[in-house]
């Protein structure tokens, strides 16, 4: 499991505590049972999916909009071991993998 700095886990803890219980309850609602695969079918330019597969908030797979190729043509990269908040976790690689996406 890959280790993460205290910095890190203040700033993941201090975003929670700066969401009203209302809105947590919300989102979680929200991006649970909400299905946007219908949506995502009408995507017609290219798009870039990232997905760590030991996200433990929004698992790949447990939502059908979480599953993989959910929008056609799309490409798809899934990181090994990688959890939720990738941005911050392994931004270094998102970016790099960002940026060759958009050189393509």
């Amino acid at each position: 499991m890959p280790r993460f700095s205290q910095g890190l886990r203040d700033s993941f803890w201090l975003q929670g505590m700066q969401a009203g219980f209302k809105g947590v309850i919300d989102c979680i609602k929200a991006f649970s049972e909400t299905d946007f695969t219908k949506d995502l079918e009408k995507f017609d330019v290219p798009t870039l999916i990232l997905h760590g597969d030991d996200d433990q908030i929004v698992p790949i797979g447990a939502r059908p909009c979480s599953r993989p190729r959910s929008s056609k043509g799309a490409t798809l990269k899934i990181y090994p071991g990688a959890p939720h908040g990738i941005c911050s976790t392994l931004k270094d690689r998102v970016n790099a993998d960002l940026l060759a996406f958009f050189k393509a």
